[in-house]
């Protein structure tokens, strides 16, 4: 492999790797809280790129607005699904909790379908982020750029959240133990809510950029990103926001270098990912970062 194709994978798998990572925050942040894998969250994500278009195509907003809109709106579903599918099993045994969120997956995806049928709709992009830039033999989009960015930019607001502000503080009181933390007064249900916003409107920003560098949303995009996502979370560790953003970066350059060293074995591409999430559990079940807690469910 030459140097300048060397340049241009890792750029395809630093772009894929944020991608995952961004979306595999919102695993982390839910099960830190609640202990809870939120199967739905991969819906969340491709709900964000179909607010997009019909913010653009239906709306004729511009972009950048329909954007906004998106995060907003996807952000208001995730707090919707807390409310009505997650807190009145708060109580009830784990395993409730879990076969809800399956269902709440379900619903999204098949509401869909019939709302926008499975025929895959066109993405519309900004032409300035997939303008093709060339540096020599290298050829680059912007959003390959752009997309590791703006992930940057996330995370560290996330964690100036979660480490500088009151309700960060809350968020992790109540990863260490929930019912403390409403003894001393918290708000524990909107702490939660907050964070199923927070987490959904990551998964937005990741839907949307997923979306620009795979333009073509179908109710059923969410799905295998989901479960690659969920894979990086637990690789990096589940409960750890720079864990899932680790585990994300590796997985995603085990994708494009695998493919791209190999190139016999691209048909086998997502079952190098399954294979890793069978090595991680029966190696480290806590993850590269992750802490050693007590399965609960």
């Amino acid at each position: 492999m030459t140097l300048d194709m060397f340049i241009q994978h890792f750029f395809n798998a630093l772009t894929l790797g944020s991608l995952y990572g961004l979306i595999a925050i919102g695993y982390t942040m839910v099960y830190g809280i609640l202990r809870l894998i939120n199967f739905a969250h991969g819906d969340i994500f491709m709900i964000s790129a179909y607010f997009v278009f019909l913010g653009i195509t239906v709306l004729n907003l511009p972009w950048i607005p329909a954007v906004f809109i998106s995060i907003a709106a996807t952000a208001l579903l995730g707090v919707l699904t807390d409310r009505i599918a997650y807190r009145p099993l708060r109580e009830a045994p784990r395993i409730s909790a879990l076969i809800s969120a399956i269902g709440v997956s379900f619903f999204i995806e098949n509401i869909c379908l019939v709302l926008f049928t499975g025929v895959p709709k066109p993405m519309p992009r900004l032409e300035a982020l997939v303008t093709v830039m060339e540096f020599g033999n290298i050829r680059i989009l912007p959003l390959a750029i752009f997309v590791p960015v703006m992930t940057t930019i996330l995370i560290a607001g996330l964690l100036w959240v979660l480490y500088k502000t009151p309700p960060g503080l809350a968020m992790r009181a109540i990863s260490r133990d929930i019912e403390t933390t409403r003894l001393m007064g918290v708000k524990v249900d909107r702490i939660i809510a907050l964070t199923f916003a927070i987490g959904s409107a990551l998964a937005a920003a990741a839907g949307i950029m997923w979306a620009l560098r795979y333009p073509q949303i179908h109710p059923f995009m969410g799905v295998f990103p989901g479960f690659k996502a969920f894979i990086a979370a637990v690789l990096g560790g589940i409960g750890s926001v720079q864990g899932a953003m680790i585990g994300g970066l590796i997985l995603g350059f085990m994708e494009i270098m695998i493919v791209a060293f190999f190139p016999g074995l691209s048909g086998y591409r997502d079952a190098f990912a399954f294979v890793l999430l069978i090595l991680i559990l029966l190696v480290k079940p806590t993850g590269l970062m992750g802490e050693n807690m007590e399965d609960k469910i």
